[in-house]
């Protein structure tokens, strides 16, 4: 790929043509890359491709892509085979004639080189840690470079982001004074609870106010009306029973 790249460049070179996107493109081709091309929705695509995943063991010399915890509990090997475990100091204890591990540990480390204990241990608890999978390094859109963390990116997501920042500039402006559109009905209300609080200890009203009053005074009339229902409801309800002396008799010798 890179060679075919070159030539192409070389052509551009000769005929005054600027590709620089073949520039980026060579860049990324690293150790085990591929390209995919795609005219379709690349969220799409990503979908596609973490759908594609296969079991891997461990290979002897291969670089761990993640840790690797060998849980606790018996193996199905019988006590023979404890130098397995003792080599990468696990602690273990015979049950029923099997190896069994006390606690779970963790035997490889990320980025670490697989041992030939480690694989041989894991082959023999048939625990296959890795995975085959195609993993996206970088997406390349109209000669620009992005991460694919973009392709993550919804119209949820970008609704929630849009809902946190107002959220956060009409607090900001609440707090500072300094008006905003979006702090725009929040003042309104309350300049309004202001000017009714006024109202109410002044006497001064205005038809607003009145509202407010009216609305306010009819909750205790409700609240009274509820009362007696409550109390016959009450009433009804049965009166628990006196607690009896029980005569325990000489039941302590006394």
């Amino acid at each position: 790929m890179k060679a075919a790249i070159l030539e192409l460049q070389e052509k551009d070179t000769a005929a005054n043509i600027t590709r620089p996107h073949l520039g980026l493109i060579s860049s990324q081709l690293v150790l085990n890359t591929g390209m995919i091309f795609s005219n379709a929705d690349l969220a799409d695509v990503k979908k596609i491709l973490d759908s594609q995943v296969r079991e891997a063991p461990a290979r002897i010399g291969s670089i761990a892509p993640a840790d690797v915890t060998v849980p606790a509990g018996p193996t199905g090997m019988d006590p023979k085979q404890t130098s397995f475990f003792q080599a990468l100091n696990i602690q273990t204890k015979i049950v029923k004639g099997q190896v069994e591990i006390v606690n779970a540990v963790k035997v490889i480390s990320a980025d670490d080189k697989v041992t030939a204990g480690q694989a041989a241990l894991l082959e023999k608890l048939k625990i296959r840690p890795f995975e085959y999978k195609m993993h996206i390094k970088k997406v390349l859109d109209n000669g620009a470079l992005y991460s694919p963390a973009v392709l993550n990116i919804t119209i949820e997501s970008i609704h929630a982001a849009f809902a946190a920042g107002a959220a956060n500039l009409t607090a900001v402006s609440l707090a500072t004074g300094y008006a905003v559109s979006s702090a725009a009905p929040h003042l309104v209300l309350n300049a309004f609870k202001n000017l009714a609080a006024i109202s109410f200890g002044s006497g001064y009203s205005f038809p607003q106010a009145e509202k407010l009053l009216s609305a306010a005074s009819a909750r205790p009339a409700a609240s009274a009306a509820a009362a007696p229902t409550k109390k016959v409801e009450q009433a009804k309800a049965p009166e628990p029973e006196p607690e009896a002396d029980v005569d325990m008799g000489d039941l302590f010798g006394y």
